[in-house]
């Protein structure tokens, strides 16, 4: 799937506590809409260096933080 972006969830300290899929804004090409694919508003998450490739078989997950991958995005984007 493409046309997201992948997105961090910080504590307070700056550590990843999570990993989401956002769609992109509406009418562009990059940058995160307002919620991501399980419905978590996305204010406060900082988009992953890493972004999918869109490459068939690939994951959007990136790997170091594959334990931290929302199951609710994975379900949406095609990955659980």
């Amino acid at each position: 799937m493409s046309g997201f972006v992948v997105v961090y969830e910080l504590d307070p300290g700056g550590s990843v506590t999570g990993v989401h899929a956002a769609p992109h804004a509406p009418g562009a090409d990059s940058g995160r809409g307002p919620r991501t694919m399980c419905g978590r508003d996305t204010f406060a998450m900082e988009p992953a260096a890493r972004q999918p490739s869109g490459n068939p078989g690939s994951s959007w997950c990136p790997p170091e933080h594959a334990n931290l991958q929302c199951p609710g995005c994975a379900a949406v984007v095609g990955e659980d």
